[in-house]
Protein backbone atom coordinates (compact mmCIF):
# COMPACT_ATOMS: atom_id res chain seq x y z
CA UNK A 1 0.00 0.00 0.00
CA UNK A 2 1.47 3.32 -1.08
CA UNK A 3 1.30 5.76 1.83
CA UNK A 4 1.63 8.90 -0.25
CA UNK A 5 -0.18 8.09 -3.48
CA UNK A 6 -0.99 10.94 -5.90
CA UNK A 7 -4.15 12.95 -5.23
CA UNK A 8 -5.36 15.51 -7.79
CA UNK A 9 -2.24 14.77 -9.78
CA UNK A 10 0.30 15.51 -7.04
CA UNK A 11 1.76 13.39 -4.21
CA UNK A 12 -0.31 13.49 -1.05
CA UNK A 13 2.56 14.79 1.08
CA UNK A 14 2.66 17.96 -1.02
CA UNK A 15 -1.01 18.67 -0.31
CA UNK A 16 -0.67 17.88 3.39
CA UNK A 17 2.65 19.54 4.22
CA UNK A 18 4.09 21.67 1.42
CA UNK A 19 0.94 23.56 0.42
CA UNK A 20 0.02 24.61 4.00
CA UNK A 21 3.65 25.60 4.58
CA UNK A 22 3.53 27.87 1.54
CA UNK A 23 0.33 29.49 2.85
CA UNK A 24 2.02 30.00 6.23
CA UNK A 25 5.01 31.61 4.54
CA UNK A 26 2.67 33.92 2.64
CA UNK A 27 0.91 34.77 5.91
CA UNK A 28 4.27 35.67 7.43
CA UNK A 29 5.37 37.84 4.51
CA UNK A 30 1.99 39.34 3.51
CA UNK A 31 -0.10 39.25 6.70
CA UNK A 32 -2.62 41.91 5.62
CA UNK A 33 -3.43 40.16 2.34
CA UNK A 34 -3.80 36.73 3.93
CA UNK A 35 -5.83 38.17 6.78
CA UNK A 36 -8.38 39.58 4.34
CA UNK A 37 -8.67 36.14 2.73
CA UNK A 38 -8.78 34.10 5.92
CA UNK A 39 -10.95 36.27 8.16
CA UNK A 40 -14.28 35.18 6.54
CA UNK A 41 -13.31 31.53 7.07
CA UNK A 42 -12.41 31.81 10.75
CA UNK A 43 -16.00 32.07 12.14
CA UNK A 44 -16.96 28.88 10.30
CA UNK A 45 -13.92 27.04 11.63
CA UNK A 46 -14.70 28.23 15.16
CA UNK A 47 -18.22 26.84 14.79
CA UNK A 48 -16.73 23.54 13.59
CA UNK A 49 -14.49 23.35 16.66
CA UNK A 50 -17.41 24.10 18.97
CA UNK A 51 -19.47 21.43 17.23
CA UNK A 52 -16.72 18.88 17.82
CA UNK A 53 -16.65 19.89 21.48
CA UNK A 54 -20.43 19.47 21.66
CA UNK A 55 -20.17 15.98 20.14
CA UNK A 56 -17.45 15.11 22.66
CA UNK A 57 -19.70 16.24 25.52
CA UNK A 58 -22.53 14.07 24.18
CA UNK A 59 -20.28 11.02 24.22
CA UNK A 60 -19.23 11.94 27.77
CA UNK A 61 -22.88 11.89 28.80
CA UNK A 62 -23.18 8.52 27.03
CA UNK A 63 -20.37 7.18 29.23
CA UNK A 64 -22.35 8.21 32.29
CA UNK A 65 -25.49 6.54 30.94
CA UNK A 66 -23.60 3.31 30.25
CA UNK A 67 -22.08 3.29 33.75
CA UNK A 68 -25.50 3.81 35.33
CA UNK A 69 -26.94 1.06 33.11
CA UNK A 70 -24.15 -1.28 34.21
CA UNK A 71 -24.95 -0.57 37.86
CA UNK A 72 -28.68 -1.17 37.34
CA UNK A 73 -27.99 -4.38 35.41
CA UNK A 74 -25.71 -5.62 38.20
CA UNK A 75 -28.29 -4.85 40.90
CA UNK A 76 -31.04 -6.51 38.84
CA UNK A 77 -28.96 -9.59 37.96
CA UNK A 78 -29.47 -8.80 34.27
CA UNK A 79 -26.70 -9.42 31.75
CA UNK A 80 -25.42 -6.38 29.87
CA UNK A 81 -22.88 -7.87 27.47
CA UNK A 82 -20.45 -5.48 25.84
CA UNK A 83 -21.13 -2.58 28.19
CA UNK A 84 -17.44 -2.20 29.03
CA UNK A 85 -16.49 -2.13 25.34
CA UNK A 86 -19.20 0.40 24.50
CA UNK A 87 -18.02 2.63 27.34
CA UNK A 88 -14.49 2.38 25.97
CA UNK A 89 -15.66 3.37 22.49
CA UNK A 90 -17.53 6.35 23.95
CA UNK A 91 -14.44 7.39 25.89
CA UNK A 92 -12.32 7.24 22.72
CA UNK A 93 -14.92 9.33 20.86
CA UNK A 94 -14.93 11.86 23.69
CA UNK A 95 -11.15 12.17 23.66
CA UNK A 96 -10.69 12.56 19.91
CA UNK A 97 -13.65 14.83 19.22
CA UNK A 98 -12.52 17.11 22.06
CA UNK A 99 -8.98 17.59 20.70
CA UNK A 100 -9.66 20.52 18.36
CA UNK A 101 -11.99 22.31 20.77
CA UNK A 102 -9.54 21.83 23.65
CA UNK A 103 -6.78 23.39 21.55
CA UNK A 104 -8.83 26.47 20.66
CA UNK A 105 -9.80 27.08 24.30
CA UNK A 106 -6.26 26.70 25.63
CA UNK A 107 -7.03 23.50 27.50
CA UNK A 108 -4.02 21.60 26.13
CA UNK A 109 -0.92 21.85 28.29
CA UNK A 110 1.47 24.42 26.82
CA UNK A 111 4.85 25.08 28.46
CA UNK A 112 5.15 28.87 28.42
CA UNK A 113 8.27 29.51 30.52
CA UNK A 114 10.33 30.69 27.54
CA UNK A 115 7.35 32.46 25.98
CA UNK A 116 7.14 34.83 28.94
CA UNK A 117 10.62 36.33 28.47
CA UNK A 118 9.74 38.92 25.83
CA UNK A 119 7.38 39.47 22.91
CA UNK A 120 10.09 39.00 20.26
CA UNK A 121 10.99 35.56 21.54
CA UNK A 122 7.38 34.67 22.30
CA UNK A 123 6.18 35.13 18.72
CA UNK A 124 9.04 33.16 17.14
CA UNK A 125 9.01 30.26 19.60
CA UNK A 126 5.22 30.05 19.51
CA UNK A 127 5.23 29.98 15.68
CA UNK A 128 7.97 27.33 15.63
CA UNK A 129 6.14 25.16 18.17
CA UNK A 130 2.85 25.48 16.29
CA UNK A 131 4.56 24.61 13.00
CA UNK A 132 6.11 21.45 14.45
CA UNK A 133 2.78 20.57 16.09
CA UNK A 134 0.99 21.04 12.75
CA UNK A 135 3.37 18.60 11.06
CA UNK A 136 2.92 16.01 13.84
CA UNK A 137 -0.88 16.40 13.91
CA UNK A 138 -1.11 16.07 10.11
CA UNK A 139 1.12 13.00 10.10
CA UNK A 140 -0.99 11.42 12.85
CA UNK A 141 -4.22 12.23 11.00
CA UNK A 142 -2.90 10.64 7.82
CA UNK A 143 -2.12 7.35 9.53
CA UNK A 144 -5.26 7.42 11.65
CA UNK A 145 -7.23 7.36 8.40
CA UNK A 146 -4.95 4.63 7.05
CA UNK A 147 -5.60 2.55 10.19
CA UNK A 148 -9.32 3.02 9.64
CA UNK A 149 -9.03 1.86 6.03
CA UNK A 150 -6.86 -1.11 6.96
CA UNK A 151 -9.34 -2.30 9.61
CA UNK A 152 -12.16 -2.14 7.07
CA UNK A 153 -10.08 -3.98 4.45
CA UNK A 154 -9.19 -6.77 6.90
CA UNK A 155 -12.76 -6.89 8.27
CA UNK A 156 -11.31 -6.63 11.77
CA UNK A 157 -13.91 -7.05 14.51
CA UNK A 158 -13.94 -6.61 18.26
CA UNK A 159 -12.59 -9.33 20.53
CA UNK A 160 -15.10 -8.48 23.25
CA UNK A 161 -18.76 -9.34 23.80
CA UNK A 162 -20.24 -6.24 22.20
CA UNK A 163 -22.58 -6.73 19.26
CA UNK A 164 -24.54 -4.21 17.21
CA UNK A 165 -27.30 -4.53 14.57
CA UNK A 166 -26.15 -4.95 10.99
CA UNK A 167 -28.33 -2.01 9.90
CA UNK A 168 -26.15 0.37 11.96
CA UNK A 169 -23.09 -0.72 9.97
CA UNK A 170 -25.07 -0.42 6.73
CA UNK A 171 -26.17 3.15 7.48
CA UNK A 172 -22.64 4.29 8.38
CA UNK A 173 -21.21 2.51 5.33
CA UNK A 174 -23.51 4.52 3.07
CA UNK A 175 -21.69 7.75 4.00
CA UNK A 176 -18.38 6.36 2.75
CA UNK A 177 -19.56 4.90 -0.53
CA UNK A 178 -21.17 5.98 -3.79
CA UNK A 179 -24.96 5.62 -4.17
CA UNK A 180 -24.35 2.93 -6.80
CA UNK A 181 -22.94 0.70 -4.02
CA UNK A 182 -25.85 1.16 -1.61
CA UNK A 183 -27.72 -1.79 -3.08
CA UNK A 184 -24.82 -4.11 -2.31
CA UNK A 185 -24.56 -2.70 1.21
CA UNK A 186 -28.21 -3.35 2.00
CA UNK A 187 -28.12 -6.77 0.40
CA UNK A 188 -26.75 -7.92 3.75
CA UNK A 189 -29.47 -8.73 6.24
CA UNK A 190 -30.24 -5.74 8.47
CA UNK A 191 -31.90 -7.82 11.20
CA UNK A 192 -28.87 -9.78 12.37
CA UNK A 193 -26.50 -8.79 15.17
CA UNK A 194 -22.77 -8.79 14.49
CA UNK A 195 -19.60 -8.17 16.46
CA UNK A 196 -18.61 -4.53 16.20
CA UNK A 197 -16.31 -3.85 13.22
CA UNK A 198 -13.24 -2.02 14.51
CA UNK A 199 -13.42 0.58 11.76
CA UNK A 200 -16.69 1.87 13.21
CA UNK A 201 -15.34 3.27 16.52
CA UNK A 202 -12.09 4.18 14.74
CA UNK A 203 -14.01 6.73 12.66
CA UNK A 204 -13.96 9.03 15.69
CA UNK A 205 -10.18 8.74 15.82
CA UNK A 206 -9.88 9.68 12.15
CA UNK A 207 -12.31 12.61 12.33
CA UNK A 208 -10.90 13.92 15.59
CA UNK A 209 -7.28 13.79 14.40
CA UNK A 210 -8.19 15.53 11.12
CA UNK A 211 -9.98 18.30 13.04
CA UNK A 212 -6.96 18.68 15.31
CA UNK A 213 -4.62 19.02 12.31
CA UNK A 214 -6.93 21.63 10.77
CA UNK A 215 -7.10 23.52 14.07
CA UNK A 216 -3.32 23.61 14.51
CA UNK A 217 -2.69 24.84 10.95
CA UNK A 218 -5.52 27.35 11.37
CA UNK A 219 -4.17 28.83 14.61
CA UNK A 220 -0.65 28.88 13.20
CA UNK A 221 -1.89 31.04 10.32
CA UNK A 222 -3.85 33.24 12.75
CA UNK A 223 -0.68 33.70 14.77
CA UNK A 224 1.32 34.66 11.68
CA UNK A 225 -1.18 37.21 10.36
CA UNK A 226 -2.11 38.80 13.71
CA UNK A 227 1.31 38.45 15.39
CA UNK A 228 -0.31 37.12 18.55
CA UNK A 229 -1.75 33.77 19.57
CA UNK A 230 -5.50 33.38 19.20
CA UNK A 231 -5.53 30.49 21.68
CA UNK A 232 -7.06 32.09 24.74
CA UNK A 233 -7.10 30.15 27.98
CA UNK A 234 -10.44 30.30 29.72
CA UNK A 235 -10.08 32.21 32.96
CA UNK A 236 -11.40 30.68 36.16
CA UNK A 237 -12.90 33.09 38.67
Amino acid sequence: MNDWSPVLGVPLWILLFVLPSIVCLAALLKPKVLRSWLTPIWPWLDKLYRLSGLIASCFMVLILILIVAQMIARWSNVAFPGSTEFAGYAMACTSFFALAYALTTGTHIRVSVLLNWNDWLKFRLDALAMYVAAFIATYFARYAIKTNQLSAMLNDTTQGQDQIPQWVVNVVSMFGSWPTAWGDIWSQSANVWIYTPMWLPQIAMSIGSVLLAIAVWDHLMRLLVTRESQIQTESIE
